[in-house]
């Protein structure tokens, strides 16, 4: 089941997709930078992993260039003009329904970020033209890809709910039913799409056909965006967040993503002197931290521009000291609060210049809104259900804002020299698993493929899950399972020893040698690989 690291000298790519992969490590091995190919790795990803990403959802990134700088691009869609509070009233809902077009509320956001990011792989010297970095995207969406074990499951799984979405079962239904694990599964409009973007450019997915296209599917079926939403829409940079351990600094996303959660979860985590990975000390330190984090999380992270509290504040040494030092390192802080669900899909790149990627896109749930616009064959995210209908909310629903978001890439610069891009999908899981894996590898020691391999946990919900408890792997030593009990954790064993519910996590390190190192989760369909 082990997924071993990967070691390469010129560049090295990881992603949860073989298919995806190939497509990073082609265009490395073309001459391509790290972040061109972390471009033509997320453009056949949003194509052989279709429930999980798609060309109708959002994006975040983190690249480390060579010279040090760590930048940033938000590519997160606001709310349509036609979506308010009133109107989801007056059509009689009391919350912003999970699926079908009025959950297509949102810009999407991440070609927008694809454009920022192939302005960053220019800047840094790359030199493929756009449609050498689609090429494996569109072929792949032609030609069809195998349908994957967790498709062929989530799409069973959910099928109540999304075969009703315009557009779901022409595209990932077989004359109705659920597609069999390896049914060849195209995708000929979305093939059209991806390579007329790769002749127009990004700008006309908001501003050109493909935006007339989409936006008359979208009033079509009854999404509230507009085309007129699609025209205003742009990716920004922006500064990322970050915090400082003794090794070194680790960057993340700012609101309105959790990362100032994953920051916080390894600021305090790093407080408690734990001496040793898999202990008792380290289960419940994490989960602990975590708990703190999410209950500062729920309170502070919204739309960047609605912000009521500086997010950096709870990330100085004096607020983590404090925070730290409420954590009983005997007993299970009495749990659950509100929960965050998502389904995602991270990847990383380094080459041996120093440049780093770490990035993340998503449509919310599996399948997002399940709506597939037919001109374009563009499956829509239903992000915007994670707005609230009470004016009164920390993120109401409100035209023009940006929803909460569960995605954050990570990123650390450490002290000895090395780069670290990692990070999951996974929902609330996202800050717990990178804070395993961060922890168990650079804290702790534990070597990089072993830290994503070792057995796993996740408390509160994540992908295709409404559990609010603790669950772990079954993998964990007896003893320390049973201490955790006894110290008040409401617990449940999985019965299984890799478990989907814990992500697809990966990594990928540059080294002051210019070595490069990558891993991939067994539990997801890809690896890293280089040359």
């Amino acid at each position: 089941m082990s997924h071993e690291s990967t070691h390469t000298a010129r560049g090295i790519v990881a992603a949860p997709h073989a298919l995806a992969v190939e497509a990073g490590r082609q265009v490395l091995a073309e001459g391509g930078n790290a972040v061109e190919a972390a471009l033509a790795t997320a453009a056949a990803i949003a194509v052989v992993y279709p429930h999980m990403n798609h060309l109708g959802g959002d994006g975040f990134w983190l690249i480390r260039e060579p010279n040090g700088r760590v930048r940033y691009i938000e590519a997160c869609g606001y709310a349509g003009a036609r979506a308010t509070i009133k109107s989801y009233r007056d059509a009689g809902y009391d919350t912003i329904p999970e699926r079908g077009p009025l959950a297509a509320l949102t810009v999407p956001g991440l070609v927008g970020g694809w454009g920022l990011a192939l302005e960053a792989a220019r800047a840094a010297g790359g030199r493929l033209p756009l449609p050498r970095l689609l090429e494996s995207a569109v072929q792949h969406a032609r030609a069809g890809v195998a349908v994957t074990r967790s498709q062929a499951q989530l799409t069973a799984d959910k099928l109540a709910e999304l075969k009703d979405a315009p557009g779901f079962s022409a595209q990932f239904l077989v004359d109705g039913k659920p597609p069999e694990v390896g049914h060849i599964q195209k995708a000929e409009r979305l093939a059209d799409t991806l390579e007329h973007l790769g002749r127009a450019g990004l700008e006309d997915y908001y501003r050109g056909d493909v935006a007339h296209e989409m936006a008359a599917d979208m009033e079509r079926i009854g999404s509230p965006v507009t085309r007129a939403d699609l025209e205003r829409y742009r990716a920004v940079v922006r500064e990322p967040l970050s915090v400082d351990l003794p090794e070194g600094r680790i960057f993340n996303a700012p609101p309105p993503t959790q990362g100032l959660a994953s920051l916080l979860i390894l600021g305090l985590y790093s407080r408690l002197g734990v001496k040793r990975a898999e202990s008792f000390d380290f289960i419940h330190g994490l989960v602990e931290a975590t708990k703190r984090a999410f209950l500062v999380r729920n309170e502070v992270v919204r739309d960047f521009e609605h912000l009521k509290h500086d997010p950096a504040h709870f990330l100085t040494p004096a607020a983590l000291d404090a925070d730290a030092a409420r954590i009983d390192r005997r007993r299970a802080l009495p749990w659950p609060q509100p929960a965050k669900r998502g389904d995602t899909i991270w990847l990383g790149a380094a080459d041996a210049s120093g440049l780093v990627v770490s990035y993340i896109q998503s449509i919310f749930f599996e399948f997002g809104s399940g709506c597939v616009l037919p001109r374009t064959g563009i499956l829509m995210q239903n992000r915007g259900a994670s707005f609230s209908l009470d004016e009164r909310a920390v993120n109401p629903l409100t035209p023009g804002r940006r929803p909460f978001h569960t995605l954050n890439p990570a990123l650390a610069v450490l002290r000895d020299g090395r780069v670290m891009a990692y990070g999951t999908m996974g929902g609330e899981g996202q800050p717990q698993t990178q804070a395993t894996i961060f922890s168990r590898h650079v804290l702790h020691g534990v070597p990089l493929g072993e830290a994503i391999e070792r057995p796993r946990w996740l408390l509160g919900r994540t992908w295709g899950s409404t559990h609010t408890n603790l669950r772990l792997e079954n993998r964990f030593d007896e003893d320390v399972v049973r201490a955790l009990v006894s110290a008040g954790h409401d617990l449940e064993v999985l019965p299984e020893a890799f478990s989907d519910t814990m992500g697809h996590a990966g990594a990928v390190i540059y080294t002051p040698k210019r070595d490069l190192e990558g891993a991939h989760d067994p539990r997801a369909d890809g690896g890293a690989a280089g040359i």
